[in-house]
């Protein structure tokens, strides 16, 4: 999942960025409403964060010009305005939820993948292929009932495979959905993610390598 956490008080947005990257999500900060609409005309994100109070452009608008994209992003709004008038007025401008401030980590984390849930595409909340099973939300893994130990990212990369439901993903795809904005486009991050992965599933093997198209389940 690609998450953009729009959050002027710098220390909350990287603190939300570190749990959202632990939970296996592809995260990238910015501070300002301008900076937002810059990122999301060229990275299509699953789920933005969105801080209503924001300087320059206001959340509203950016809420606003996200919600009339023709490939919706699903926005999740924060404030620190936590009345029922001031909920209603979040979720009329077309958000797809709206939390409070203060608000607990994983009640975030659940509401994040709660939005990213209402897309186009309809995703099973277990994805089942033979005898492997992985639970997004659960965060668990399983190959014959055994658990898979998988870190954040292997994890994350099996869960895009198994999501594109038999569909070649390329290198260059993984990278933009799986990384965010850090990773370096010329490394073979992808490759070497991809080779522990395999390991880690054992045989028979899953995850099968597409000649100059990439790698599909």
């Amino acid at each position: 999942m690609r998450v953009l956490v729009v959050e002027d008080h710098a220390e909350l947005a990287e603190s939300v960025a570190r749990v959202l990257r632990r939970e296996g999500m592809a995260v990238d900060v910015v501070y300002d409403g301008e900076s937002a609409l810059e990122r999301t005309s060229v990275v299509d994100y699953d789920v933005v964060v969105l801080d209503r109070d924001l300087p320059g452009i206001h959340g509203d608008e950016v809420c606003g010009v996200l919600v009339e994209e023709p490939a919706r992003t699903r926005v999740l709004m924060l404030t620190a305005s936590g009345t029922i008038a001031d909920r209603v007025e979040g979720l009329t401008l077309g958000a797809d939820d709206y939390l409070p401030k203060p608000f607990a980590y994983a009640e975030l984390v659940a509401r994040i993948r709660a939005v990213a849930r209402r897309s186009a595409t309809a995703v099973p909340p277990v994805l089942v292929h033979g005898d492997l099973r992985l639970d997004p939300a659960q965060r668990i893994a399983t190959r014959s009932e055994e658990r898979l130990a998988l870190t954040p990212k292997e994890f994350a990369v099996l869960e895009y495979l198994l999501t594109a439901q038999g569909r070649v993903v390329s290198a260059e795809e993984l990278l933009e959905r799986v990384w965010d904005e850090a990773a370096d486009p010329f490394t073979t991050t992808v490759k070497a993610t991809i080779n522990r992965l395999r390991s880690k599933l054992g045989a028979p093997p899953l995850v099968e390598t597409v000649p100059r198209g990439g790698y599909r389940i």
